[in-house]
């Protein structure tokens, strides 16, 4: 590990890449908001660990920092922006500060990911952006920037006294994967993208296209594909409750478990099966007239916390081990729970109810 000055690092560097899954979607540093807290610049101002895994060098890719380091360039951007065309000596000094710290080869030395990337090159490099892209996080921050500096007068000289006082320890690792890193660091992050952790996974091991298919079969719908997997880790694991920031958890765990027994193929081909059984149920989509019914009044009578029982009642019904007339009786005595539930709210929990509807279909 290394102390430095976060302009020293970023000044040292040539590329800095962000994880396919490190979105810039949440707060981000404010380095103007310091200056308040420590006008006279008395003290060092320790912003923390930053770990890097290095591709070669002087070239990273950033595992947990990148809030940081994109929070310095839009700061160190939106002071050049302040100060064009003020004076030649300024316009020297302004090319100095993109030379040094945000340029390199006419790139960006911050590489994000996707849209990100393609928000920051417009701002960097002058674009006219969207109504759109205005919306996000980084402009959002880069405009607050810029205002902050204009109504109060700050001087370039002082920012940049504030950020020599600014510390980070750099950890330079390859011994753990990054993306596990990534997720032990921030797993307990609401805005942490669990879906495309696992889409990097499944890229990894050469099943990329399944999981596309597996997307598609929801229509590409976040919420929609979140929801099954909660649903089928509650069948898998009998979880009573479920915790959506541990989602890619759970998937490596089944996934490296299930791989003890079955090839890739099998077990890809069961969660596929699974997604479309689930997407069945979500769009009430059965050909069975009787079953669709008795869907749609589940559907009616706000019963998406039973779609984990009934997914894995479904595909019992789809693999011969329980009668149509035995899934239509347990559908119909799960619709009567809702609409007893709906009437008068009771403490019999649906959970209950499965031990019934378990002892019931053990008897059939």
């Amino acid at each position: 590990m290394e102390v430095i000055n976060l302009l020293e690092f970023l000044n040292s560097t040539k590329e800095l890449h962000a994880l396919d899954y490190a979105l810039c979607d949440s707060k981000l540093v404010n380095f103007l908001d310091l200056i308040s807290e420590n006008e006279q610049f008395t003290q060092k101002i320790d912003l923390g660990l930053v770990c890097l895994s290095e591709i070669s060098l002087h070239n990273y890719v950033i595992v947990d920092g990148l809030k940081r380091i994109l929070s310095l360039s839009l700061l160190l951007h939106a002071i050049c922006e302040c100060y064009k065309k003020t004076s030649e000596k300024n316009d020297i000094a302004i090319n100095t500060i993109r030379k040094k710290y945000l340029i390199e080869n006419n790139k960006t030395k911050l590489r994000l990911s996707n849209k990100d990337q393609e928000i920051y090159n417009k701002i960097i490099f002058g674009e006219r952006l969207s109504g759109k892209e205005k919306e996000s996080y980084i402009f959002q921050l880069l405009h607050h920037l810029w205002v902050q500096i204009k109504e109060d007068k700050l001087q370039a000289s002082n920012i940049f006294k504030m950020l020599n006082k600014i510390s980070i320890v750099i950890d330079t690792t390859d011994s753990v994967s990054k993306r596990d890193l990534y997720y032990i660091l921030n797993k307990d992050k609401r805005e942490i993208d669990q879906l495309l952790l696992i889409e990097d996974y499944l890229r990894q091991i050469g099943i990329y296209n399944d999981w596309l298919n597996i997307k598609n079969v929801f229509n590409n719908s976040t919420s929609d594909i979140n929801m099954f997997f909660k649903d089928f880790f509650i069948t898998k694991f009998n979880f009573k409750k479920f915790n959506s920031n541990r989602l890619y958890e759970y998937f490596i765990n089944y996934f490296e478990t299930m791989f003890q027994y079955v090839s890739e193929d099998v077990l890809i081909n069961k969660i596929k099966r699974s997604a479309v059984l689930y997407s069945n149920i979500l769009n009430v989509n059965i050909n069975n007239e009787s079953l669709k019914q008795a869907l749609i009044k589940i559907k009616m009578h706000r019963g998406e916390d039973t779609y984990a029982y009934i997914l894995n009642i479904f595909e019992d019904y789809i693999d011969n081990n329980i009668s149509e007339a035995t899934f239509l009786e347990i559908l119909q005595t799960i619709d009567e729970y809702l609409r007893n539930r709906i009437k008068t709210p009771n403490t019999v929990t649906f959970n209950e109810l499965i031990e019934y509807l378990n002892a019931f279909i053990t008897c059939k």
